[in-house]
C-alpha cells in the first residue's frame, strides 16, 4: 500500500506561517501534526542558522510569545497556537544540498508501505538516515524534498548506513509517539537477514552480552562488548548453513548501535562485509563470491499503529545478496 509523492506542494491545508530570517516581529502558527512538540525544538526546527543557545536565551528573556503568553522551552505545543518569533538574524549557511532526480526515483521506488501516517522506506545500502558528520545527504532529507507538502516527517527508528532495507518514517507525531512507545515496550517487531562467517555455533540462539560505545581519536565509532555497557539482547536462528558461512535471522530485543554485528563478532561469526568488526582476509574471501557490502538486511518489520491498524512489511533481499548466496551453494 503506497501513494506516489507529489512533485510539489499541492494541500490546501499546507502551512503558510514560515520564518523569514531577514524579517521583523514574526508569527507562527502550530499545524496540527506538531501538537505535543516541546517549544524549543518547534523553533529549531525552523530558525535554520539561529544557534540552539540563542533560542534557549530568548525563550529565557520571554521574547518568544504562545497566544501572548510567555512559555518555558519545555512547553508543548497545542494545535493552532500562535507563536511570537522576535527579529533575529541568523548566521550564514550555505544552500541545503538537494536530492537529483536519480536519487528521488530510487527512494520513490523503494517505498513498501505509505498509509495512515506511515511509511517504510526499503533504504539502499549506502545510504546513511540522515545529514550529519560528514554526510551532506540522508534519507530523511531525501524523503522532506519529496513530500514538501508534508508537515512532519520524522524517522521512527534507525538503520546503519551499510545496512539495507525496511525502515519506518512517521508522516504524523501521533504515529511517531505511538510506535516509539510500541518500541519502548517490546511490542514492534524487526527481523534481519545476516550472513555470519564461519559455522554459527550449534544451539546457539541467544546472545546476552552488554554493549558500550567508544569514539576512536579519528572520530569513528565502534561498539564492544563490555561488562560496564549497557544489557543488549539479541535472538538467533540459522537459517541456512554453507562451507565457511551461515545465513541467519537475527531478531535485536534490544536496540543498540551496531547490536546485531558486534553480538555476531562475540560469537566467533562477524558478519560478512563488515568493515569495522570483520578482518581483511575474511572479507577478501567473500568479495571473490561477488559480496560487495555488509551482508546485513532488515527484512522485515510489524507494529500496530494509534488506530489499531496492523502493519507486517517485508523488504525483499536484493539481487546482488542472492547472487552471493547462489554462489555460496555452488561452492
Amino acid at each position: 500500500m503506497r501513494s506516489s509523492p507529489p512533485s510539489g506542494p499541492t494541500d490546501a491545508s499546507a502551512p503558510t506561517d514560515s520564518w523569514n530570517p531577514n524579517g521583523g516581529v514574526q508569527f507562527l502558527t502550530v499545524p496540527e501534526e506538531l501538537a505535543g512538540q516541546r517549544i524549543d525544538n518547534f523553533l529549531q526546527a525552523r530558525l535554520k542558522g539561529v544557534p540552539r543557545s540563542r533560542i534557549y536565551r530568548i525563550l529565557r528573556k520571554g521574547e518568544v510569545r504562545v497566544n501572548k503568553g510567555r512559555v518555558k522551552a519545555e512547553y508543548k505545543l497545542c494545535s493552532g497556537d500562535r507563536v511570537r518569533v522576535p527579529p533575529i538574524r541568523a548566521a550564514e549557511q550555505a544552500p541545503a544540498p538537494v536530492a537529483g532526480e536519480s536519487l528521488r526515483q530510487l527512494i520513490e521506488a523503494s517505498i513498501l508501505y505509505d498509509a495512515n501516517g506511515l511509511l517504510v522506506i526499503d533504504k539502499p545500502a549506502g545510504l546513511a538516515v540522515h545529514g550529519g558528520s560528514g554526510v551532506r545527504l540522508g534519507l530523511i532529507e531525501v524523503l522532506r524534498q519529496m513530500y514538501p507538502q508534508s508537515r512532519f516527517i520524522e524517522l521512527v527508528h534507525r538503520l546503519d548506513r551499510d545496512t539495507s532495507g525496511a525502515i519506518m518514517v512517521a508522516r504524523k507525531r501521533s504515529v511517531l509517539q505511538h510506535v516509539q512507545a510500541e518500541l519502548r515496550a517490546g511490542r514492534v517487531g524487526k527481523s534481519y537477514l545476516a550472513l555470519a562467517t564461519g559455522k554459527w555455533p550449534r544451539g546457539r540462539k541467544l546472545v546476552e552480552a552488554p554493549l558500550r560505545k567508544n569514539t576512536l581519536k579519528s572520530g569513528e565509532r565502534m561498539v564492544s562488548v563490555d561488562p560496564s555497557g549497557k544489557a543488549s539482547e539479541t535472538r538467533f536462528q540459522v537459517l541456512e548453513r554453507f562451507r565457511d558461512a551461515t545465513l541467519v535471522a537475527a531478531e535485536p530485543v534490544t536496540g543498540r548501535t551496531h547490536q546485531i554485528r558486534v553480538h555476531a563478532q562475540f560469537v566467533g561469526c562477524p558478519l560478512a562485509g563488515d568493515v569495522k568488526y570483520t578482518g581483511d582476509d575474511l572479507n577478501r574471501e567473500f568479495r571473490q563470491s561477488g559480496l560487495k557490502r555488509l551482508f546485513l538486511h532488515s527484512q522485515r518489520v510489524r507494529c500496530t499503529l494509534p488506530g489499531g491498524e496492523k502493519v507486517d512489511v517485508k523488504a525483499p533481499l536484493s539481487a546482488e545478496l542472492e547472487s552471493v548466496l547462489s554462489a555460496l551453494r555452488k561452492k
